[in-house]
């Protein structure tokens, strides 16, 4: 019994972690990616909205029998892989009935869509580098908002009396000073006509733009940069590792098999010499 349910993992395995099986589940990633879309169009669901629901209902269900499948053959290592609990999360939202308290949930299962992050090994890899690059992130955002504090209460103090609605408090100074970073309007809608009322105010913004939107947003892109690459190479370090230890691993078993090769080829030769000894 127990080597019968060893062959069915084994041959579940097999078939899981197949590449035509992972190409499928892609496959109906995208399909119920765009039925979720379907969903939000009246005339589509007046026209096949049974259709598209029973669609969504059996991709859902591949979802749930991909879910428990690796759940039986990995067991507690499933629980040990954040992706495995990234993809059972997703999954379970969807089985939440979506009525009631939980009809906000009946939105979120567009966050199935989010599982070819977990499928798509190159957008897999794009995610670990992006995680990985959250404590340098983290760094340069409170650089960041330190250098917004301080030119917030300059502006508040400079500009509060002739622009309350831009610059009237320290709230208000760090959202307009926001959008001026992200260079919306920033010229014509605000420092413009601030220069009006102040004709020097050029020479508070413009340091502030390159240091905060030039400079910054470099930063940012060095650091995800520099995450991306040491992901890379420590996964190319590991597959390396993975590789050395498969052909140790093979190493040793080709040096027992000829070892025992050895032993029987001397067994053999001591055995027909004993025959021949015998003969004579």
């Amino acid at each position: 019994m127990s080597a019968r349910l060893d062959g069915r993992e084994g041959r579940l395995a097999a078939l899981i972690e197949s590449s035509g099986f992972q190409r499928a589940i892609v496959t109906l990633i995208l399909v119920n990616a765009a039925l979720l879309g379907l969903e939000t169009w009246p005339r589509a669901m007046a026209v096949a909205g049974g259709l598209i629901a029973g669609l969504d209902r059996a991709i859902l269900a591949v979802f749930v029998f991909e879910i428990v499948a690796r759940l039986w053959v990995h067991r507690g290592a499933f629980w040990r892989d954040p992706w495995s609990v990234f993809d059972f999360l997703v999954v379970a939202i969807a089985l939440v009935p979506a009525s009631g308290p939980f009809a906000v949930l009946r939105a979120l299962r567009v966050l199935r869509v989010l599982r070819l992050l977990s499928t798509v090994p190159s957008m897999r890899r794009v995610v670990g580098a992006l995680l990985a690059a959250i404590p340098g992130l983290g760094s340069i955002v409170l650089v960041l908002l330190i250098f917004f504090y301080v030119f917030a209460v300059i502006a508040t103090n400079l500009f509060a009396a002739d622009y309350p609605d831009w610059f009237g408090s320290i709230g208000r100074s760090l959202y307009t000073l926001f959008q001026i970073m992200t260079l919306e309007s920033w010229s014509m809608g605000i420092v413009r006509p601030v220069m009006e009322t102040h004709p020097w105010a050029w020479a508070f913004f413009v340091p502030f733009i390159l240091v905060a939107t030039f400079t910054m947003l470099n930063l940012f892109i060095a650091i995800i940069v520099d995450a991306t690459q040491r992901y890379a190479h420590a996964e190319h370090e590991h597959i390396e590792e993975q590789v050395e230890k498969v052909g140790e691993e093979l190493e040793r078993h080709l040096h027992a098999d000829l070892r025992a090769l050895r032993e029987e080829i001397a067994a053999l030769r001591a055995a027909l010499r004993e025959r021949t000894a015998s003969g004579i």
